[in-house]
């Protein structure tokens, strides 16, 4: 599915072990560009200004700076990801709306779709700039929906594909009218989409390479988050409804007029464990089981870069883990919905829709050989082992409710450290 990040990944240190911190999509970006657990301050919405970015401080280390990206979310609505870059490439196209079928309809060959155009600014970019000290941030939105890969890389995953289209029910399988054809196809499309991005990604190697610069050139490859395909029994990565998109649920839509509403969602290893891989030229390739997560991405960039990572993060930096000095690097992680964690009134996660939360989604914490989804006083929780039950089948809640009482106990002290609101903690100090 992937061959050219399998064969990158044997030249590099492997972290087996990365959770996000917030979640979803831009709450995740936050993590990155500002080394802090951004549910803890800010949800679904733009860069909180005070906020000084991974590329703001490779620009003090004297790194020239550039970003490039397909994913939408980063500039509208004055979101502000491009602070602090010297330059930035914005590949359009994967929304919707007069701007998305516009730019759809110009499409003739693969190279034209938005993450071969992304890998290739990037490529150009670099061919430029090859003989600069730079620092570059490349993203490519997929694999998003809507998966939309060409159709021979879809039939690689299904042979009997025929061209149809499913979008995700953001809900559960079973309330939505699923079927077993309809997931098929889904995960066909997202596994094509990430070969598209593993095709990519390959020549942007490639063609490091073959500048001879991997020699003095750092790589990091991350993702934000995964997507269940009828895991727990929901088609998508968030639950949420709006008028007459679920007949069945209408009595659950809430008060007329209202756009749309989110509900629970619980974040399971699908959705929390990203891949993260960093090719280092002075490293020998290693595989790193130790607990980390997207915020150490800045400090441990900027240690690298010949700096000294800001104390006044969240993240910590891997350079200690890298040179050999430690094999542990966090002992506890918390994965949290930036929006539902905070229950604020109105989100526009996913798709830039208004939505009133109603119910509030559940945080994972991740320490030692457990695993604890914990929502807020009175709410049900659960208790998985992380290594024997990495899909979390077994809720072990009822038979360790000393363990449950314990990891609660460090969630709140995790809460305290990190400066939660008091409101959001109040609700969460009791099980």
């Amino acid at each position: 599915m992937a061959p050219n990040l399998e064969a990158f990944a044997k030249r590099s240190q492997v972290f087996s072990e990365c959770r996000l911190g917030s979640f979803p999509t831009v709450p995740a970006r936050a993590d990155i560009a500002t080394g802090k657990f951004a549910f803890t301050f800010t949800g679904w919405s733009a860069l909180p200004q005070e906020e000084k970015t991974m590329a703001a401080y490779m620009n003090d280390l004297g790194y020239l700076t550039c970003g490039v990206a397909d994913n939408p979310f980063l500039l509208r609505n004055g979101y502000g990801y491009d602070r602090g870059f010297q330059d930035f490439f914005w590949i359009k196209g994967q929304r919707g709306g007069a701007e998305g079928v516009d730019t759809k309809s110009t499409w003739t060959s693969e190279s034209d779709r938005c993450a071969p155009q992304t890998f290739s600014t990037a490529i150009d970019w670099i061919e430029r700039h090859q003989d600069e000290k730079f620092f570059l941030y490349v993203e490519p939105w997929d694999p998003h929906e809507p998966w939309d890969a060409p159709d021979h890389y879809v039939k690689q995953y299904l042979p009997d594909y025929e061209g149809e289209k499913v979008f995700p029910a953001y809900w559960d399988v079973g309330d939505a009218g699923v079927t077993e054809r309809d997931l098929e196809v889904a995960h066909a499309g997202y596994r094509a989409e990430i070969t598209v991005v593993d095709q990519w990604f390959g020549k942007l190697i490639d063609r490091l390479d073959s500048l001879d610069l991997m020699k003095d050139t750092t790589v990091l490859f991350a993702s934000d988050h995964g997507f269940y395909f009828g895991e727990h029994g929901i088609f998508g990565k968030r639950r949420f409804l709006w008028d007459k998109k679920i007949p069945q649920n209408q009595q659950r839509i809430g008060t007329a007029g209202q756009t749309g509403y989110y509900y629970s969602c619980p974040l399971h290893q699908e959705l929390t464990r990203v891949p993260f891989v960093m090719h280092h030229p002075r490293l020998e390739p290693r595989q790193h089981d130790c607990l980390l997560s997207l915020c150490d991405l800045l400090p441990t960039m900027v240690e690298l870069g010949g700096g000294t990572p800001p104390d006044d993060i969240h993240g910590k930096s891997l350079v200690p883990v890298l040179e050999g000095n430690t094999q542990q690097h966090r002992d506890i992680v918390v994965s949290a919905d930036a929006d539902a964690h905070m229950m604020r009134d109105i989100s526009k996660a996913v798709d830039d829709v208004p939505r009133l939360i109603l119910e509030t989604c559940p945080s994972t914490i991740c320490y030692g050989e457990w695993e604890f989804i914990y929502a807020r006083e009175g709410d049900p929780h659960a208790l998985y082992h992380r290594f024997n039950d990495p899909d979390h089948k077994h809720d072990l809640a009822k038979d360790h409710p000393e363990i449950v009482a314990r990891l609660h106990a460090k969630y709140v002290d995790w809460m305290d450290q990190h400066g939660v609101p008091e409101a959001s903690k109040a609700v969460r100090r009791r099980l």
